[in-house]
């Protein structure tokens, strides 16, 4: 055999693998390059760009449609939403929520934080509330079972001592009823008139001795000279008032007389009525003075100061601190239930709002071909490494094969 005939069996093997070998890899290399178009003589070459680059809105379209249509349905975004919002974890976000807030207010320049709670506080107690008040206190069952037990329980079982009896009649002796005022009082009472009125009453109305003194004597100059005595001799008028107070003990009777009074002495239908009288008067007031008198009080006060003083006591107060991890809990449980009855609802909606196909699509397609090749190959670059390997192997096989038939003939 002559190296011509040996090199005519060796050659289609070699051959057929380097075709083999080179031509995949320019089929692999012609899936990403070139990345733009070229053009000779204002014409575009055919498969210029590459055939990733030249689909890549195709292939963003795809990518988005299978990863919401098999990854990201609304049933496994739904329970992607029940792992990520359980409630342990919902109670420590919101827990370091509060915490981070707490901390906030401590941190930030209290004088703009107290001026911001005192403009809220001074808005609720001197518009919100009194609109509130004024809106409730048309209600018939405003504030009725309250004031129903303070009547009960205050008004109804209330009664003096006798140390209290006894202040009450002295000061209405000495500061209500003093003698001078006693004695103005009959000057006041004793007019011409009320006097021909006592005097013909006593005349028409009486009987027996009393009848004689009435109409011989007659009343009236009794009662015209002891309206002259009170204006006349002031000084000694309150003398003879005061004796008599004394003579006839009436601190004594007015002490006893307190210490029976007593709403339980009042018939049962008095003391209802009475009831009805006070909670109607007392809603009649804060419907009609209410409002104006918060509006007043929340004039008067000084609600920056208050504020401060409550952010303050906020700082410092370790129920607040201690109370971050029951409200953490309770809110936490809250919004498991409401999650519980809404949760696929509100995936449906936040599935539109957050557009994330869309999102897909334009990360897909605003990525520069270099960094999708890159991207490709560093995931299947043995892969696609082992297809341009199969290639030349499969060259050199096909070579071989017709090495073989060239041998026999």
């Amino acid at each position: 055999m002559v190296w011509s005939e040996v090199w005519l069996l060796i050659a289609p093997p070699l051959i057929g693998g380097v075709i083999g070998y080179f031509t995949n890899d320019l089929a692999i290399t012609m899936l990403f390059r070139p990345y733009r178009p070229i053009y000779v003589f204002k014409r575009r070459l055919p498969l210029t760009p590459g055939l990733i680059p030249s689909n890549q809105a195709r292939l963003a379209q795809r990518v988005a449609d299978t990863i919401m249509g098999s990854l990201l349905t609304p049933e496994e975004l739904q329970n992607l939403a029940r792992r990520l919002l359980q409630t342990e974890r919902i109670q420590q976000a919101i827990q370091w929520l509060l915490g981070l807030a707490l901390d906030q207010i401590q941190a930030r320049n209290q004088a703009r934080t107290a001026e911001v709670v005192g403009n809220v506080l001074q808005d609720l107690a001197g518009e919100s509330l009194p609109r509130l008040l004024r809106v409730w206190a048309r209600r018939e069952t405003f504030l009725k079972p309250q004031l129903d037990q303070v009547f009960d329980q205050v008004l109804l079982e209330f009664q003096l001592s006798p140390e209290q009896a006894s202040q009450v009649a002295d000061w209405l002796l000495t500061s209500v009823l003093p003698p001078d005022v006693v004695r103005r009082a009959i000057v006041d009472f004793l007019t011409d008139r009320n006097i021909q009125v006592i005097d013909e009453i006593f005349r028409s109305r009486t009987s027996g001795t009393y009848w004689v003194v009435a109409n011989l004597f007659g009343i009236r100059n009794a009662l015209m000279r002891l309206r002259a005595v009170c204006l006349d001799e002031r000084e000694l008028s309150n003398v003879r008032i005061a004796e008599l107070i004394e003579a006839l003990a009436l601190g004594d009777r007015i002490q006893e007389w307190l210490l029976n009074l007593s709403l339980q002495n009042l018939p049962v239908s008095t003391v209802r009525a009475l009831r009805t009288t006070v909670r109607d008067t007392v809603r009649e007031y804060i419907r009609t003075l209410g409002p104006d008198l918060l509006k007043g009080l929340s004039q008067t006060v000084n609600w920056q100061q208050l504020a401060t003083q409550l952010l303050n006591r906020l700082q410092t107060s370790q129920a607040v601190t201690e109370s971050l991890e029951p409200v953490s809990e309770e809110l936490a449980l809250i919004l498991e239930r409401y999650l519980e009855r809404d949760l696929e609802s509100l995936v449906a909606q936040i599935i539109p709002i957050l557009n994330i196909d869309q999102v897909i699509i334009e990360r897909v397609k605003n990525t520069a071909p270099q960094d999708v090749e890159l991207a490709i190959q560093g995931i299947v670059r043995s892969e696609l490494q082992a297809i341009v390997t199969l290639g030349g192997v499969l060259g050199f096989v096909i070579g071989g094969m017709q090495s073989v038939i060239l041998f026999y003939r």
